[in-house]
């Protein structure tokens, strides 16, 4: 096996691909579920969005190495729809699910940043990896 198809997980079996991925979604829901007296973050402008955006441009990544390689450079535009997809369904799950926790409410700039971050991971990945495939 090629040192690239070990990084790319080719030969992994479906579940230890889509670990990464669980776990990331995990983290997002735990910080979700906390309620908004609980959250001490820094006073910067905007810095929840960052936090936002980084968090899903890490789904993202994990998210499309949960996908098969095969898949990925078989359907390059399919697979980064898939992700954006997966990322905004979530983002949707995790906004609604902030609405029923103390001090937190749902945001539409929040699923902005979401999917910018999302987004931006397609785009790069598409560009460096995604087109070779074809």
């Amino acid at each position: 096996m090629s040192e690239q198809a070990a990084i790319m997980g080719e030969n992994l079996p479906l579940w230890a691909r889509i670990l990464p991925m669980l776990a990331v979604m995990a983290t997002i829901f735990y910080l979700s579920h906390q309620p908004g007296d609980n959250l001490d973050v820094v006073d910067i402008a905007h810095i929840d969005k960052v936090v936002h955006f980084l968090l899903y441009a890490v789904l993202a990544v994990t998210t499309l190495y949960a996908l098969s390689a095969k898949f990925r450079r078989r359907f390059p535009v399919k697979a980064a729809i898939a992700v954006i997809a997966i990322c905004a369904c979530y983002g949707l799950a995790d906004e609604y699910h902030q609405s029923f926790i103390a001090g937190r409410f749902p945001s539409t700039m929040d699923l902005v940043a979401d999917m910018a971050g999302a987004l931006s991971v397609c785009f790069l990945w598409w560009r460096t990896w995604g087109r070779r495939g074809r």
